[in-house]
């Protein structure tokens, strides 16, 4: 299953406010982004932003678990939808 965009915003959407409310992880996501709570105000309409939310969720499978349970995705949901916004194209070294 392929997300549009615009799918793949929603999701990171909800992945934003499930991590707003995870007290222990959003301190480590702000950590790790470098971004204050006004960011995440300012840059939640900003595709990229949003990459970055499903970068991060993605890099433990407990967390997807968890987002995936609380939203009713599949787990596979928050990578398919990472690959459908910006940043996603394959890096080839040669």
């Amino acid at each position: 299953m392929s997300f549009s965009p615009e799918a793949a915003e929603t999701i990171a959407l909800q992945a934003l406010g499930w991590l707003a409310a995870n007290d222990e992880l959003m301190p480590v996501f702000l950590g790790a982004s470098g971004a204050s709570v006004e960011d995440l105000k300012v840059q939640a309409g900003d595709p990229t932003f949003l990459a970055s939310v499903l970068d991060f969720i993605t890099m433990d499978d407990a967390w997807v678990v968890s987002f995936c349970d609380a939203a009713g995705l599949d787990y596979m949901a928050p990578l398919q939808a990472r690959h459908a916004l910006p940043g996603s194209e394959h890096v080839h070294f040669t």
